[in-house]
């Protein structure tokens, strides 16, 4: 019985690690309750350690604006090496005259 109360504790004990609260989350509330922990995480700055037989096995946590600028930069680049591997490229001639140079 005490094993499982100090679990049940961890399971809703919330710290705070640089300025971001940290909850700790079971899988069954997780499938249950995504939509709702996803919104509050982003509206509260949370991020979730999901736990499964009491160990953590991921964490889950919004973007801050500076994620997602890497994220997107990294999805432009993805995009562009794919142009050019496909031979959708234009020539420094090309460039110019498109730019009325």
């Amino acid at each position: 019985m005490g094993r499982l109360l100090i679990f049940f504790n961890l399971l809703y004990t919330q710290i705070h690690i640089n300025d971001m609260t940290t909850r700790f989350v079971g899988v069954n509330e997780l499938r249950q309750n995504m939509a709702s922990l996803a919104l509050r995480a982003k509206k509260k700055n949370e991020r979730l350690v999901i736990l499964w037989k009491k160990q953590p096995i991921f964490e889950l946590r919004p973007f801050s604006k500076k994620d997602a600028k890497l994220e997107k930069f990294m999805s432009d680049i993805a995009e562009a090496q794919a142009d050019v591997k496909a031979g959708r490229v234009y020539t420094t001639g090309q460039v110019r005259q498109l730019l009325g140079l």
